[in-house]
Order: structure tokens, then C-alpha cells, then sequence
């Protein structure tokens, strides 16, 4: 063999395609053992989440919007003795409990009146099926240490029906008004029906 056909070091002279077969295998054990490390291990590797049921798949998602939404106060009625019909409570939302010790401020008296005023139109609405309807309503209103109402019934009627007086006390009840001084306060508002020009 002349010295410029010699194989390089290390690599036999002779074995016709063996070589290179042997460099290539070299190589591919090389890859896997490099790719092997670079590998994280399967016991680190974090578990399968379990997969849902086909019936819980099947549920719409909750609506946070609505969860959120916390829900109206629970009435109770109690039947009232008389004409009055049945007297409306909304259960305390807080300071309404036990005796009332506050004081109602000016401003949450004229608040009382005018909204009370509002409750003419049940009244319209009433002698619009009587004409002779006409009479006085008091509403006992209980409002709470922030404004709230706690409860509005009906303390009197005597205008021989009583839808015009729970329209009243719904009306007075809607609404929030200015703060008592000391805690909640009990008042009653009282209200006269008359058709307009007999006043």
C-alpha cells in the first residue's frame, strides 16, 4: 500500500464496509445515550390528570355571574285580624333585631312623608274602580341603623279595603333612607285619601 492510500489511526486496513458500520454505531449509541439525559425521568414527570366523566361533562359551567348575586330577604306573612289584609315582614338585615332605640333625624321624616305621598297613586288606581273610596292609612315603619327598612305593615285602615294600604306600605318599604341617629328607629307614617277637590 503506498503511504497516500493509507487509512487514518485507529481504523483497521482492511474489512472492506465493516468500518464504517461500526463508526455508525458508534454514533447512533452516542445520540440515545445524550438523548437519554436530556430526558427527564418518568418518575418526575407529573401524573395524568383523570379524565371527567361523560355525565359531568354533560353539566353546563356555573354562572359566576349569578352565584354572586346574593338572594332577595325571605318574607313571611302573617294573617292580620281586620280589614287590613295579611301583613307583609321582610325578615332584619342586620340591626333591625329587638327594641329600637334610634332617633329619626328631620331628614329621614321628610323622606317618610314624600314617599309616602308616592302611594297616592295606589289610591288612583283604587278609586278609579270606587269613586266614594276615600279614608286614613297609618304605615308602621321600622328603618334600620344604615337605612334600610326592616319591615313596613299596615298599623291602621279604615278605608274598608285593603289594597290601597299593602300598595303604601310596598311603597315605603322600597326605598332606602337617610340614617337614624343611635341605631334603628320605629315611625309611623300616616297617610288621608280623598278624591281631588274634597281635600
Amino acid at each position: 500500500m503506498s503511504p497516500t492510500s493509507r487509512p487514518p489511526s485507529g481504523v483497521p486496513a482492511s474489512g472492506g464496509n465493516a468500518k464504517y458500520a461500526i463508526v455508525a454505531a458508534a454514533l447512533v449509541l452516542g445520540i440515545v445515550v445524550i438523548g437519554l439525559r436530556s430526558c427527564p425521568s418518568r418518575s418526575n414527570a407529573p401524573a395524568p390528570a383523570p379524565s371527567m366523566s361523560v355525565a359531568r361533562s354533560a353539566e353546563p359551567p356555573p354562572n359566576p355571574k349569578l352565584e354572586d348575586i346574593p338572594p332577595p330577604p325571605p318574607v313571611e306573612e302573617k294573617p292580620e285580624a281586620g280589614p287590613a289584609g295579611p301583613r307583609v315582614i321582610y325578615v332584619p338585615a342586620g340591626g333591625c333585631e329587638g327594641k329600637c332605640s334610634g332617633a329619626a333625624p328631620p331628614e329621614l321624616a321628610q323622606a317618610l312623608q314624600v314617599r309616602g305621598s308616592q302611594a297616592r297613586r295606589c289610591y288612583n288606581q283604587a278609586l278609579a274602580q270606587d269613586s266614594s273610596l276615600k279614608g286614613h292609612v297609618t304605615i308602621a315603619v321600622r328603618v334600620g341603623p344604615s337605612g334600610n327598612v326592616c319591615s313596613a305593615s299596615v298599623a291602621s285602615n279604615d278605608m274598608g279595603t285593603p289594597a290601597v294600604a299593602n300598595c303604601a306600605a310596598n311603597i315605603l318599604r322600597a326605598n332606602a333612607y337617610p340614617s337614624p341617629r343611635g341605631g334603628c328607629v320605629d315611625t309611623l307614617v300616616p297617610l288621608s285619601f280623598v278624591p281631588q277637590g274634597q281635600q
